[in-house]
């Protein structure tokens, strides 16, 4: 009687210490599952707009859903896609003057502009931004507003992915696409349009530098009615596209990369 009560004893025992192990492989595996299922979800996303235009972007719903309830029935977004031959050559050179120099060279990250943000933060100065234009399309396309570990780390997978399965072309096409310009006004050819009355392959060089200058603040600059920092952005932005050769970027941007 003893040793059978002994056994039962440690049967239960066994079966005890069993039982979270069972426990956790199930929720390893789910946690798994759902990883996995994330990655061909949003793989596949990011593969079909590698060929089919965005008709929307996460930006643009968050906008018009954050506008104020006063004026939400009259706000209206203005995108307009065109593509890449429907784009004056100058808007994506001023752009990447502006915003991303190394974007013909990087794979989505420029760890010298972080790593010199970073020690900029840690002296004591302002977080300044050091996001790519690859990093740009992530946030403006899929993601909200944010600077979470959370959120940045989600960023950075899709900002990996849209290299891993994008030209360089198509990542800036889609940025001149849904960049924000103003208030409401996404993309070169809305913009082209509602400041200077015109489409996107007529912009001239004044107007892209112009444009590409307010994009740290469309909502607070104006590319019509250019403030003194504008005016003074913008110069520096014209510099920069003659410093760098503008042939021999767009040379390295439109030629197919090979994988």
């Amino acid at each position: 009687m003893t040793i059978s009560n002994n056994r039962q004893k440690k049967n239960r025992s066994a079966r005890g210490r069993a039982q979270p192990k069972s426990r956790m492989r199930r929720l390893t595996g789910f946690v798994l599952r759902i990883t996995a299922g994330f990655v061909i979800i949003t793989s596949l996303l990011v593969i079909t707009l590698r060929w089919v235009n965005p008709p929307i972007s996460m930006m643009m719903i968050l906008q018009r859903y954050d506008a104020p309830a006063s004026h939400r029935k009259d706000f209206r977004i203005d995108y307009r896609w065109v593509n890449w031959k429907q784009i004056a050559s100058v808007l994506p050179l001023a752009v990447i003057a502006a915003e991303d120099q190394k974007f013909p060279v990087h794979h989505g990250f420029d760890f010298s502009s972080i790593a010199d943000a970073v020690e900029t933060r840690i002296s004591g100065g302002h977080l300044r931004g050091a996001s790519t234009i690859s990093q740009q399309v992530a946030k403006n396309l899929f993601l909200w507003p944010g600077k979470s570990f959370w959120r940045k780390g989600i960023e950075a997978y899709f900002t990996v992915l849209l290299e891993l399965f994008w030209s360089k072309q198509r990542i800036l096409e889609v940025y001149l696409n849904i960049a924000e310009f103003g208030n409401g006004i996404f993309g070169v050819e809305a913009a082209g349009r509602r400041f200077f009355h015109k489409p996107a392959v007529r912009i001239s060089l004044s107007e892209a530098v112009r444009l590409a200058a307010v994009l740290p603040a469309p909502q607070a600059l104006s590319p019509r009615h250019p403030s003194p920092y504008v005016i003074k952005r913008a110069r520096w932005i014209r510099r920069q596209m003659v410093q760098a050769g503008g042939r021999r970027v767009l040379a390295r941007i439109v030629a197919p990369r090979t994988r």
